[in-house]
């Protein structure tokens, strides 16, 4: 559900905090913060002068996307995810900016600090966005729910110079839904004993795992509201929907979200991926990117101590249709050159022709270097390629990212977006 969505009205005002006061906020225990525009708010926060104009921050080339647009940008249609050349179109006097990830990241970092300065129990979903459980905060700091989330609001203002938006609920589905609904800079507070009464008047798009598919076989057969799902019976739903999505929208429509937050969930994957300005049929070229992609990704592993068992590779091709193909190696590996063969094999093997608009490696099935085992051969020589590899990043620690490269890589590039697309939103995902 988009934060415009069709929400009834008088909903957001009921649970919205103002001027101090909010509902009942008594077991409800589950924050989620989100911060508000948070790659344009810190570039704004960097350049004051930009405060009162659109500013628009994404890939600036013919094949960019937003990645993000503060408020006033928003006035105009802009959204996340658009191209770049529509949002130009929509809105010509705003002010594009490249993404500064060094800015963002650094600002992440200092957010969650805040949060862990507040309750151990954050589970971070992305650079701007973390549940908190402050269950065991509240004695700790004689405060209810509802007062640790502003003082959290008011600590990142005064910390980082940007706003968040508080979700504050007994649940995380819930808490979630109402961050988004307290945007820009606000708090919605929904107590427990009326989660059904926030919750029902909802369009069935408000629900986890409602897609625009998904909602339009929905509301198709008059099923509108998040109440009509919580009473429809379960076998009209699992005939419609299938087993698993009618059972899991049915409990969340009934107001159950048993999931706890998980602090500190350990990374599942790690990758890169690139867009061309221009698409590519040359395979020759398409390896030279997955070459450097590897390289980038084998140098991400090793800086955290981890291996991964499974490579896999994601093809765009120029109609959008994309496609993922993994293998699974024998032993796990942090090393460029195993990486980018087994992603090469991918592309070889299990990628049709066509003309490539974006392509990436990723490296999942993770653990710690010390536990990884080592795969030694009769002929394996006494400094291998992880070796060489390591050499390699004490090379660009000291004298930079361009110290040392591929032979291959050292011809003309084939010209990039400088910004990652984002991932199409699937039919069974959160929007």
């Amino acid at each position: 559900m988009g934060r415009s969505g069709d929400l009834p009205r008088g909903l957001v005002e009921r649970y919205k905090a103002r001027d101090g006061a909010w509902p009942d906020d008594t077991g409800c225990s589950i924050l989620h913060v989100d911060m508000d525009a948070f790659f344009a708010a810190v570039e704004i926060r960097e350049r004051p002068e930009l405060a009162n104009v659109p500013v628009v921050v994404g890939g600036t080339g013919g094949r960019g996307v937003v990645s993000s647009a503060n408020y006033i940008a928003r006035t105009f249609g802009v959204r996340s995810a658009m191209p770049t050349a529509q949002a130009r179109k929509l809105c010509p006097k705003a002010v594009f900016l490249p993404p500064t990830f060094g800015l963002y990241q650094e600002a992440s970092a200092g957010v969650l600090e805040l949060f862990r300065r507040v309750t151990p129990l954050v589970e971070p979903l992305s650079l701007d966005e973390a549940f908190l459980d402050v269950s065991g905060a509240l004695r700790r700091l004689r405060m209810s729910p509802g007062q640790i989330a502003e003082r959290i609001r008011e600590r990142v203002r005064a910390e980082q110079g940007i706003t968040c938006s508080v979700g504050v609920s007994s649940t995380k589905f819930i808490a979630k839904l109402a961050s988004g609904m307290a945007k820009p800079d606000g708090m919605l507070v929904v107590p427990k004993a009326e989660i059904l009464e926030f919750l029902h008047p909802l369009p069935v798009s408000a629900l986890w795992g409602v897609g625009k598919r998904t909602a339009e076989r929905l509301t198709g057969v008059g099923l509108d509201r998040v109440g009509d799902i919580a009473t429809t019976p379960l076998p009209r739903l699992r005939r419609l929907l299938g087993n698993a999505a009618a059972e899991h929208l049915h409990a969340l429509a009934q107001g159950y979200d048993e999931r706890p937050v998980v602090p500190d969930s350990a990374e599942k994957s790690i990758g890169a991926e690139e867009t061309f300005e221009v698409d590519h049929l040359d395979r020759e070229v398409l390896k030279r990117e997955l070459l450097r992609l590897s390289e980038k990704t084998a140098a991400s592993l090793r800086r955290r101590g981890l291996r991964g068992r499974t490579v896999s590779i994601k093809v765009r091709y120029s109609d959008f249709t994309t496609i993922t193909r993994s293998r699974t190696v024998l032993v796990p590996t942090d090393v460029t050159r195993e990486i980018f063969r087994t992603a090469a094999q991918l592309l070889d093997e299990q990628a049709p022709p066509g003309a490539v608009r974006l392509i990436g490696v990723r490296v999942e099935q993770l653990n710690d270097h010390a536990e990884s085992g080592e795969q030694l051969t009769f002929d394996a020589p006494d400094r291998g390629w992880r070796e060489a590899d390591q050499a390699a990043d004490r090379a660009r620690a000291k004298f930079g990212g361009a110290a040392i490269r591929p032979a291959s890589l050292l011809g003309p590039a084939p010209e990039r977006s400088g910004a990652t697309e984002p991932k199409p939103v699937p039919d069974s995902g959160e929007s």
